[in-house]
């Protein structure tokens, strides 16, 4: 892997070179990489655009004197700015003959870099993303199709001039006019979207993918892949490195239509949750604004074995997303799945081209494709009747005790989506390798956990079907067929309205001076809780003659418009004559209980609301928050043998000043060995899941987090709610809300020259604070526990290691912990 960056240079005669380093692996240290060569950005200096035949985008080849590097950049915020930078480098461009080499390069595998661009001589042209190759071989421009067109603004690319980062009011009128008036210049052009979804169940591919992939009699306009359980190694967890992604993407490749060339726009992939995006090869200039992000549901609400990938895009003039979804297990868990649906809703977010702009959600989107293993089961029928169904062909007696349709009917989730009729039979489980249903101890029941649902207009299906044929996996693939509207630009008319649209707005300029008027100027948040969403809402009502740009702005020497426990969205935008809703968000996390709980801050906070050419309004932020375990110091826990809301403030913040200075030597008479609150949960995870199965891997639900939080804040109930799984994933968040590890951080160094001998391990345990030791000395001790019962539990160092980096926070947690006897 080679990673580009710009940087400044102290040294003259240069101002700017080009860092090239090499890993063979997710770099995590300093240590994983190598400087590979610097390049400096002067006269000698140029790159320029070629193209690739095979794929979707826009090549890059870096020329310094006589040699010349072929790569290709990731589409994206990233690499837009990244390149943005290398431009104004070169602007300021002295002239050098020499280069900089850390070492003679060999062969150089692929490269990651950060941007959507390629400067070429004070130009930019954008391209669309993929994992880039680099060479050193001399590649040729010459014969080569451009599939990507420049990103000039004309009437000719209307997409692109919609999605420019023009952020000047009057080019916002205009923007906002046009999107107003779309109606005027577009027409509906039907376009085929290939959907398929596929649980792999960490195999290789085994089989051509053709009977799934190419089972249209016409080649689809656009192909979006989705697979899930990619790769279930736990090395993936660390590296989030799988040459399984290979493996997969050329079956895929492999397996498209005959009938057509298609390129590869986006790969994107979270652990083993993998989504591939292709178009064909005459579609791909229309192909604009691409964006790709990832949200992990796992254990703590992060892990990426479940959760979900998404990328968004621009087609003509729609704007499509695409959300490829692995949602949790278990028969019982809909309720999780419902949750692991809106944190993917609220969580999955999309830069914008101007960054100060909110990103997009999924739902801002007027097109919204999802797939995926959404792993909801059919209920309330025994195993035996659900296979006579089957048989019958009763699949819409069966579909009624499906858990995602009676969801949906209740609309807790996939509010406004739309699913084909089932007329196939259900995807899961199958022995391996076979079509008969599981024959394992579990005998699980059928199900149709793979799914495909679409939200939007001018959409239908074509078709809904599972494809039995491929045998590799225990799901069986699922794919739909779409038609979907498009909107396309007419390019005469889009000509007559954008000129009508700067007439217009040529009389309206300097007539008038913008003017809202608030809701409301105070707010104030009651009783806040640790990790608890609170919300009030604040409408601008335009009372003036003109549209008006709104912003929070800074206040002197703070570095942000607000506290970061606060957040208004959005926090710009654009008003025309009605009026805008915003939503002051408040959540108080691991970074900021900690000063909260202490009584070193307060929910307290003034934004200023800035009129563009306007006057500026002040808003009064305050609130009162209940001090919690989760954020406050061990030592702070170990001083207090009463309910931490039972404590006065004062005695907390003193309490939370004496951790600094009296931390090696507390007063073991008052205090408690270890927290009350970490006895509680441990014990109770000892007593009720030692051998509980898929313990810290499988989350818990939020709703039953807040009761356990609430009961070891208050001391009510006397026994802990919610279930095992609810009950780890506290622990693990107690352990990663603490502000000083289990390990201080002043340890950090010694950890990190000692964690393979055992001995100079126990050693650095032996120094920890007394209240440190005796929590690593306990939750050690806890862990043991539970790999004795490793046979029913399934777990493994491994695992835990992933999972309690809040107690590891090391190098390597695994030799870590076998250093010190886990």
């Amino acid at each position: 892997m080679i990673i580009l960056s710009a940087r400044y240079n102290v040294f003259p005669p240069l101002c700017f070179r080009l860092f090239m380093f090499m890993h063979r692996r997710m770099a995590i240290t300093g240590s994983d990489v190598t400087l590979q060569k610097i390049i400096p950005i002067s006269y000698d200096f140029s790159v320029v655009e070629v193209s690739s035949p095979e794929e979707l985008a826009v090549v890059g080849e870096v020329t310094f004197l006589n040699e010349e590097i072929e790569f290709k950049l990731p589409f994206g915020s990233h690499t837009r700015l990244f390149l943005s930078e290398v431009n104004r480098a070169w602007c300021g461009k002295p002239s050098t003959s020499s280069v900089y080499h850390a070492k003679e390069p060999g062969s150089l595998p692929s490269i990651a870099a950060s941007t959507g661009k390629i400067a070429k001589r004070g130009k930019c042209f954008p391209f669309p993303e993929n994992n880039l190759l680099i060479s050193q071989e001399r590649v040729k421009g010459e014969g080569r199709n451009e599939l990507v067109r420049l990103s000039t603004h004309t009437v000719s690319n209307k997409a692109q001039m919609l999605t420019m980062p023009q952020f000047g009011l009057r080019d916002t009128l205009i923007k906002c006019e046009l999107l107003k008036n779309e109606d005027a210049y577009t027409y509906i052009e039907n376009f085929s979207f290939f959907l398929g979804t596929y649980n792999v169940n960490g195999q290789t591919p085994k089989e051509s993918l053709r009977s799934w992939l190419g089972c249209t009699p016409q080649p689809p306009d656009l192909y979006c892949i989705g697979f899930q359980e990619l790769d279930l190694s736990k090395e993936v967890f660390f590296f989030n490195d799988t040459p399984k992604e290979q493996e997969w993407m050329k079956a895929v490749s492999e397996g498209l239509h005959s009938d057509a060339k298609y390129a590869l726009v986006k790969l994107v992939r979270l652990v083993g949750i993998m989504l591939l995006f292709y178009v064909k090869k005459e579609h791909a200039e229309h192909i604009s604004d691409m964006e790709a992000e990832t949200v992990g549901t796992g254990i703590m609400g992060r892990m990426g074995n479940k959760g979900a990938v998404a990328v968004r895009f621009r087609f003509h003039n729609s704007d499509v997303c695409v959300v490829n979804a692995h949602l949790a297990a278990h028969v019982e868990e809909y309720e999780r799945r419902n949750q692991d649906y809106r944190d993917i809703c609220s969580r999955m977010l999309f830069r914008q081209l101007d960054p100060t702009l909110s990103p997009l959600t999924i739902m801002k989107h007027s097109i919204v494709l999802w797939l995926g293993d959404l792993n909801y089961r059919i209920s309330d029928l025994e195993v035996d009747h659900v296979k006579d169904l089957i048989m019958k062909k009763d699949f819409e007696t069966l579909h009624n005790h499906d858990q995602l349709k009676r969801q949906m009917d209740e609309e807790a989730v996939f509010v406004d989506f739309l699913e084909g009729e089932i007329e196939f039979q259900p995807t899961y489980k199958y022995d391996m390798g076979s079509d008969k249903w599981d024959t394992s101890e579990k005998c699980r029941v059928p199900a149709w956990c793979d799914r495909i649902l679409w939200k939007g207009k001018n959409i239908t299906q074509r078709h809904y079907r599972s494809h039995m044929t491929l045998r590799t996996s225990d799901h069986k693939p699922v794919s739909s067929l779409l038609e979907i509207g498009i909107k396309v630009v007419n390019e005469e008319s889009y000509k007559r309205t954008l000129e009508d649209i700067v007439r217009s707005l040529d009389k309206l300029e300097n007539e008038c001076i913008p003017s809202v008027c608030l809701s409301k100027s105070e707010f104030h948040f009651k009783d806040v809780k640790f990790m608890q969403h609170r919300a009030e809402t604040l409408t601008l009502h335009n009372d003036g003659q003109v549209p008006c740009k709104f912003e929070f702005i800074k206040k002197l020497d703070e570095p942000a418009y607000c506290k970061p426990w606060l957040t208004a969205n959005p926090s710009r935008g654009f008003l025309a004559q009605d009026s805008v809703d915003i939503d002051l968000e408040l959540f108080v996390n691991r970074s900021t209980a900690p000063e909260l709980n202490s009584g070193q801050q307060q929910l307290e906070d003034i934004l200023i609301l800035h009129l563009e050419r306007g006057k500026d309004f002040f808003i009064s932020i305050s609130g009162s928050y209940l001090s919690s375990c989760f954020g406050s110091s061990i030592h702070t826990l170990c001083q207090l043998k009463e309910p931490i809301q039972d404590m006065p403030l004062e005695t907390i913040r003193e309490l939370s000043l004496m951790a600094t200075s009296e931390t090696n030597s507390p007063d073991t008479e008052k205090a408690l060995d270890i927290p009350k609150e970490l006895w509680m949960m441990v014990d109770h995870l000892y007593r009720n899941a030692s051998k509980q199965e898929d313990l810290f891997q499988q989350p818990g639900l939020r709703s039953e987090f807040e009761e356990i939080r609430d009961c070891l804040d208050t001391g009510m109930p006397d026994t802990l709610p919610g279930s095992n799984h609810s009950v780890a994933e506290a622990l693990l968040l107690f352990l990663d809300a603490l502000p000083e590890p289990v390990i201080p951080f002043s340890f950090y160094q010694q950890c990190l020259e000692c964690y393979f001998t055992s001995g100079q391990c126990k050693m650095i345990i032996s120094m920890l604070p007394q209240c440190h030791k005796n929590v690593f000395n306990y939750v050690t001790a806890f862990l043991r526990e539970l790999l004795k019962n490793s046979a029913h539990n399934r777990l493994d160092v491994n695992i835990l290691a992933i999972h309690n980096k809040a107690v590891w926070d090391e190098p390597d947690q695994k030799h870590c912990m076998k250093s010190v006897g886990v």
